[in-house]
């Protein structure tokens, strides 16, 4: 499975997980929220400093994101 992919999957499960709507998310890792579904989407291929914020919002390692 493609790395978009599987972080596409893997940001949009742990979200709903931790019952976080995608603004609420955005917010805590400072982008918007189109962004964010865009990335979810897999429109968009995120930085990896977008990346790592997106991991400390959801109070994950970066690696539970992409591997």
């Amino acid at each position: 499975m493609p790395t978009q992919q599987r972080l596409a999957m893997r940001l949009r499960k742990i979200r709903k997980k931790r019952g976080m709507t995608q603004e609420q998310l955005a917010l805590k890792a400072d982008i918007s929220r189109v962004y964010l579904a865009q990335i979810e989407r897999q429109r968009q291929d995120p930085s990896l400093s977008v990346v790592v914020r997106l991991a400390k919002a959801l109070k994950v390692k970066v690696g539970d994101l992409v591997d």
